[in-house]
């Protein structure tokens, strides 16, 4: 195997590895695989309503990924909750959350892709009374539906997501499945890899002449 082809070949190995543990090949849930998570929801001791809710939205799958879009209000006076401490801030609470949902998200190819600090009021309020103001965004990524329920029906999410409800006054959250999305991973790994591949292949070139 030539020195060329090896330099192409190992960055089109790891980018495949990638794109495959980026992206969820199984498609759409099946019926029985919702059935199998709702099960585990009700061995939860979930809320009916909620559990129907999550069902509607597994069976609807399209077997893309999505982002869950999160307008955040956090709660100035949070009350005190069993596992923290008492007096704890809203920031303090959610930590314990995130403590628990981040490393949930990232071993599933699920991760933050935009945090921000509002920093005015909402400038363009239609059909909605008092979500004026809030204190956060943010955008996270969902590689499935699949992934999505793998987290939530974790009797571990369940045990630590009080943490989040007691960190905020309000907050609204729906995901998206993307038509345009510019920064996903997969596009831009692969832009870069082809670049700085092909800078090392001209610069290995231009040695030889």
């Amino acid at each position: 195997m030539s020195t060329r082809t090896r330099l192409w070949l190992v960055p089109a190995l790891l980018y495949a590895v990638f794109v495959y543990w980026y992206t969820d090949f199984g498609g759409p849930l099946s019926d029985t695989e919702v059935d199998q998570f709702i099960a585990t929801m009700e061995s939860n001791g979930g809320d009916p309503d909620v559990i129907a809710f999550i069902a509607t939205f597994a069976r609807q799958d399209s077997g893309r990924q999505f982002l869950m879009v999160n307008n955040i209000d956090m709660n100035e006076n949070p009350p005190d909750v069993e596992g923290a401490l008492p007096g704890e801030s809203a920031t303090d609470l959610m930590a314990r959350y995130a403590k628990h949902m981040i490393p949930a998200l990232l071993m599933r190819a699920c991760h933050p892709v935009l945090m921000g600090s509002a920093v005015y009021p909402a400038m363009d309020l239609v059909g909605i009374e008092g979500a004026e103001n809030w204190d956060q965004g943010a955008l996270f990524r969902y590689r499935s539906r699949r992934a999505f329920l793998e987290i939530v029906t974790n009797p571990a999410f369940r045990e630590k997501h009080h943490f989040k409800t007691a960190a905020l006054d309000k907050t609204i959250a729906y995901p998206i499945e993307t038509k345009l999305y510019l920064g996903d991973p997969r596009l831009l790994l692969g832009l870069l890899l082809l670049a700085l591949t092909a800078l090392t292949d001209l610069w290995r070139v231009s040695r030889k002449e």
